[in-house]
C-alpha cells in the first residue's frame, strides 16, 4: 500500500509540475550557448573571426546574396591587417571559406536571443514564473544581450592595430559565455519540484566553490593561451622545453605582464592549474568516498572527477597535436561540460532533504 501511495504522489507531482517546460527550455538554451561556444573555437581556430568587419544586430542576419554582397565584404575585409598580414593571397572564394564561419557564430548567437525572448514571453502569458522567477530569467536576457557587445568589442579589436583580436577581450567574451551558460543551469536546477538526498557536511559545499572557482580561472586562462596562441609552442608533455618548470618564467618587464603575454608562462600557468584542479578533485573523491560514500547528490562527484580527467586527457592531446582543431574545440567544449556539473552539484546541495548537516 505505501508503495502504491508513494507512486501515487509521484504520478500528481509530475503532471503538477508547472515549471517542468520551463526546465527544459532552460537546458535547452544552455545546449545551444553551449554549441555557440564550440562555434566560436572553430571561429578562432580557422582564422575567420575577422572576417566580418561591421556589426549590424538586426540586417545582419542576411548574408550576401549577390557577388556584389560578397564583393563589398571582401573589400571590408581587405582593409584590416590581418588581411594584409597573413592573407593577401586569397580570393572571393577563400574569404567565403572564413565568412561562413564568423556569420554561422553570429547567426546562431540571434538564434538564441529569439530562443530565449518568444518561449520567456509564452510561459509569463501562461503564468507559470512568479515574479521571483521572472526577474532573474530577465536578467538572462540581458546578459545575453551584453554577450553579443562584448563579441562585437573583442572583434573591433583586431580591425586596426592587431592582427587578431585582444586575448583580454577573448578572455572577457568567453568568461561570459561560461557565466550565461552556468546561471542557466543553476537556475534550472533549483526549479526542480523534488529535493535530492544526501548527507551534506560545510566542507562539501565550500570544495566544490573552490574546484568551480579553480576551473573558471582556468577557462580565462585558456582563452590567453588561445589569444596568443601559446598553444602551439612546447608540443611535449609532461616537460616543457626539457623541464617540468622550464626556465625563462615570467621574463616580461613587468613580470606579471608574463601571465597574460608571454607564450611561456601563460602555457605553464594553464598545466599548472590544470594539475591543481585535478588535485582538488581527486581529494574530494577520496574524502567523499571515506564518509557517506556517493549515495544521492554525490553522485554528481563520479560524474566530475570522470570529466576531469577526460579534460585533462584531452588538454595534453591538444598540446601534443599542435593544436588540432577538432581535439581544441572538444578541450573547450568539456571545459564547460565540467563546470556546469560543478554548478549542478552546488545547485543540487542547495536543494537537499537533509540527512546530515547543511
Amino acid at each position: 500500500m505505501t508503495a502504491l501511495h508513494d507512486a501515487a504522489l509521484g504520478k500528481v507531482s509530475v503532471v503538477g509540475d508547472r515549471l517542468r517546460p520551463v526546465r527544459i527550455w532552460l537546458y535547452v538554451i544552455a545546449l545551444m550557448v553551449l554549441i555557440m561556444v564550440m562555434v566560436g573555437g572553430m571561429t578562432r581556430l580557422t582564422g575567420s573571426g575577422l572576417s566580418i568587419t561591421t556589426w549590424k544586430p538586426i540586417s545582419g542576419i542576411i548574408p550576401p546574396l549577390t557577388l556584389e554582397d560578397w564583393q563589398a565584404e571582401f573589400d571590408g575585409y581587405k582593409l584590416i591587417p590581418q588581411y594584409e598580414v597573413y592573407n593577401s593571397w586569397m580570393t572571393l572564394e577563400d574569404f567565403k571559406g572564413i565568412f561562413w564561419w564568423e556569420w554561422g557564430h553570429r547567426f546562431l548567437g540571434r538564434i538564441i536571443a529569439f530562443a530565449f525572448a518568444i518561449p520567456f514571453l509564452v510561459f509569463l502569458f501562461q503564468k507559470r514564473l512568479t515574479r521571483d522567477m521572472a526577474l532573474p530569467l530577465g536578467g538572462l536576457f540581458v546578459l545575453g544581450g551584453f554577450q553579443g557587445f562584448l563579441g562585437w568589442w573583442m572583434v573591433s579589436s583586431g580591425l586596426s592595430e592587431l592582427t587578431s583580436v585582444s586575448q583580454y577581450r577573448l578572455a572577457a567574451h568567453l568568461t561570459a559565455a561560461l557565466a550565461l551558460l552556468l546561471a542557466l543551469i543553476a537556475v534550472a536546477r533549483r526549479m526542480r519540484p523534488q529535493p535530492t538526498e544526501g548527507v551534506i557536511q560545510p566542507w562539501n559545499k565550500w570544495a566544490a566553490w573552490a574546484l568551480l572557482l579553480l576551473l573558471v580561472i582556468q577557462i580565462a586562462a585558456g582563452a590567453f593561451v588561445a589569444g596568443i596562441q601559446a598553444g602551439m609552442g612546447f608540443n611535449t608533455w609532461p616537460l616543457m622545453d626539457g623541464k617540468f618548470i622550464p626556465d625563462g618564467l615570467y621574463a616580461y618587464e613587468p613580470s606579471w605582464l608574463s601571465h597574460f603575454e608571454h607564450h611561456l608562462t601563460v602555457q605553464f600557468n594553464h598545466r599548472m592549474i590544470a594539475y591543481l584542479i585535478t588535485i582538488v578533485a581527486a581529494v574530494m573523491v577520496v574524502f567523499q568516498a571515506r564518509g557517506n560514500g556517493f549515495g544521492g547528490v554525490h553522485r554528481w562527484l563520479i560524474a566530475i572527477m570522470v570529466l576531469v580527467l577526460a579534460q585533462v586527457g584531452l588538454g595534453i592531446a591538444t598540446v601534443l597535436s599542435m593544436v588540432n582543431i577538432d581535439i581544441a574545440v572538444a578541450h573547450q567544449g568539456l571545459a564547460f561540460i565540467l563546470a556546469g556539473a560543478i554548478v549542478a552539484y552546488l545547485a543540487d546541495m542547495r536543494k537537499t532533504r537533509a540527512l546530515g548537516t547543511v
